[in-house]
């Protein structure tokens, strides 16, 4: 029995941080990964391709990820597109995954595009724009009757043609992969039957 606590103990040591990692290393790692965000990006893509289901229903579901992902709702992403890829009948894995495309290097370009299109559809650019110090004060005293004018209106109506943009896109290349990676399982699946049956 002492042997076996002694093995898994010496097992788990094995894989244990030679010095604990700090606070701001454990920031930095989720911030920007040491083997960069590619493998995350495959890990995810291969996921969603992987799902059993056609590949419309797939590319509607990466579609309802993409359009929520786009808007200035952070914390509701995935609700939104569940939501969406429910009334759509499209996959709801696939636009959960889908959400990921809001993440903490993504969402200030993407609130910035909504707050700029905005502006621009509602024709208040550079009359009614604020400045990101007049944001982060109105912000910081927690005067949000006075932001919905200047800056959640804005970003409401700009995430709309962004949110369709993305939609489509996403749509389009979404539905392609999967049938692409759908077609090219299938040919493998055929490829082995045969050599199977010829092993016969």
């Amino acid at each position: 029995m002492n042997s076996h606590i002694r093995i898994v103990y010496q097992s788990t040591m094995l894989f244990r941080r030679k010095k604990p990692a700090t606070w701001s290393g454990k920031l930095r790692e989720f911030l920007w990964p040491r083997k960069g965000f590619s493998r995350g990006l495959r890990y995810l893509s291969m996921r969603v391709l992987r799902l059993s289901s056609t590949p419309h229903s797939i590319a509607l579901g990466v579609a309802a990820g993409a359009a929520s992902s786009a808007t200035p709702f952070i914390g509701f992403h995935i609700l939104i597109a569940l939501a969406l890829a429910y009334l759509l009948s499209g996959n709801l894995i696939a636009a959960g995954i889908s959400t990921a495309l809001a993440n903490p290097l993504t969402i200030p370009f993407i609130l910035a595009a909504t707050y700029e299109v905005g502006l621009i559809m509602l024709g208040t650019e550079g009359n009614g724009a604020m400045a990101g110090q007049d944001i982060l004060h109105l912000l910081k005293h927690l005067e949000f009757s006075h932001l919905w004018e200047p800056v959640l209106k804005p970003m409401l109506v700009g995430s709309v043609p962004l949110a369709a943009l993305s939609a489509v896109a996403f749509y389009v290349m979404a539905f392609y992969a999967a049938r692409l990676f759908q077609s090219r399982r299938q040919d493998r699946l055929r490829a082995r039957a045969v050599a199977w049956a010829d092993d016969l």
